[in-house]
């Protein structure tokens, strides 16, 4: 079979929310793109819950409408702890900036198809079931990327630059052996998606419900087509205790969280449950010459927040801005690349800082306190909200919280050192791999 030749302005690999982004944004200012997936849309995909400011980047893409029609709304989180007496709901109209107030959960297959054909339809060239198997940069020249499509055939195509929009693929990252595990946070998770489970009612019957429990917290994500999202995100050492099928292993997961099993009376698995492992993970750096890395290609953090999608396509709004420069201004392509860098890493860094206390009691009492409104609070709900590249704002606020953070594990010192001694131990690498 001959391999064909072809060629490009840019190259994105992968077709999911980063890909997809960058492609109709950079197609917009007129550069050629080819956007290149492996899978073939609709394909399925964990990471339903998307953040209020989302929603301004769907305004600039042109998709606003189509998430609303396959979207369930989102108004809120809930967060409930068996430390506390009852639950605590989050406003995000309460955030200190509520222009965006609402957010939406939504099938991933179903949302990466929208954005998929966004792309396409703003002129990006796209193709499906094509994967890339190697890539050669050439200092100086333009790079050579090898591909492979179902029906076996390859092709070799040249192009000026290349997107890292793989996820958890991470194929550059893998290319240069970058990737590192995140040694602050050590993580593992094992989902499924459930009928017949009990929501809250009302106008947040769309909201994202966290439950904690002894090994970690729970995820549960309400769908608009009626099933609902469910998954454990646990320490390792926990995942390393499985003995049966990773379904029942799951079931009895659930079983652990009193809260979460209320709700589950009735309810039906209606996929097989899933299991991943090593879930938190970083590359050395996010760019080089001729190339860049989006989203979870570059970093993928725990999802307590809900961040995935967000850090994805904010990712691809920054990275869109250092490729036309590097396309159109090569001279300027050092400067463009050093602030894509900086932009990537603000997010996981404001992010972290929270997740990696989640699971402290310093951390839970302060998300479950059920005090009167406060510019503290206001600025913590606008980190949930992914307001977070305007955090100079209310920086003096998001402070406030650290001070109280620290004063209240100096109060409860015992607990918060048991805790911390507890989560040390917690984070070590324990290589579990892919459990089902």
């Amino acid at each position: 079979m001959v391999e064909q030749e072809g060629s490009c302005e840019v190259l994105v690999i992968g077709g999911g929310p980063s890909g997809s982004t960058i492609a109709a944004l950079l197609a917009e200012r007129g550069i050629d793109v080819l956007m290149l997936e492996k899978d073939k849309h609709p394909r399925w995909h964990i990471g339903e819950s998307l953040l209020p400011m989302n929603m301004p980047m769907f305004d600039k893409l042109g998709v606003t409408e189509e998430i609303k029609r396959i979207g369930m709304l989102k108004r809120g989180a809930e967060f409930i702890s068996p430390w506390h007496d009852a639950p605590v709901m989050i406003d995000f109209n309460d955030a200190l900036d509520n222009t965006y107030p609402i957010a939406y959960q939504v099938r991933r297959d179903q949302f990466d198809e929208v954005m998929f054909k966004n792309a396409a339809a703003k002129g990006a060239r796209v193709a499906e079931e094509c994967q890339v198997t190697d890539v050669k940069f050439q200092p100086g020249a333009e790079t050579i990327v090898s591909t492979v499509n179902k029906d076996g055939s390859t092709q070799r195509i040249r192009t000026k630059f290349v997107v890292d929009a793989s996820g958890r693929d991470t194929f550059l990252s893998n290319h240069f052996r970058m990737k590192q595990r995140n040694k602050k946070h050590n993580s593992a998770a094992i989902f499924g998606h459930f009928s017949g489970v009990k929501r809250l009612e009302g106008e947040v019957e769309g909201n994202i419900s966290l439950f904690w429990f002894d090994h970690g917290w729970f995820w549960f994500i309400p769908l608009a087509d009626g099933n609902t999202s469910i998954g454990a995100t646990c320490w390792p050492y926990y995942m390393k205790t499985r003995k049966t099928d990773v379904t029942q292993f799951f079931l009895d997961t659930i079983a652990m969280c009193p809260a979460l099993m209320e709700r589950m009376q009735g309810a039906k698995l209606e996929s097989p449950a899933i299991a991943t492992g090593n879930f938190s993970y970083l590359s050395e750096r996010s760019s080089g010459e001729n190339y860049l890395l989006l989203g979870d290609a570059f970093a993928f953090i725990d999802p307590i927040f809900s961040s995935g999608v967000f850090l994805a396509m904010a990712s691809s709004f920054a990275g869109a801005d250092a490729v036309e420069r590097c396309i159109r201004h090569p001279e300027q392509s050092v400067e463009a690349l050093k602030e894509f860098d900086r932009a990537i890493m603000e997010g996981p860094k404001i992010f972290s800082w929270y997740i990696y206390r989640i699971t402290t009691p310093a951390m839970r009492n302060l998300l479950m306190f059920k005090g009167a409104e406060s510019k503290i609070k206001k600025a913590l709900i606008s980190v949930l909200i992914g307001d977070i590249y305007q955090a100079k704002r209310y920086a003096y606020w998001l402070f406030m919280f650290k001070v109280m953070y620290y004063a209240g594990s100096i109060i409860h010192f015992k607990s918060s050192f048991m805790a911390w001694r507890q989560r040390k131990r917690s984070v070590k690498y324990v290589d579990i791999g892919v459990a089902g």
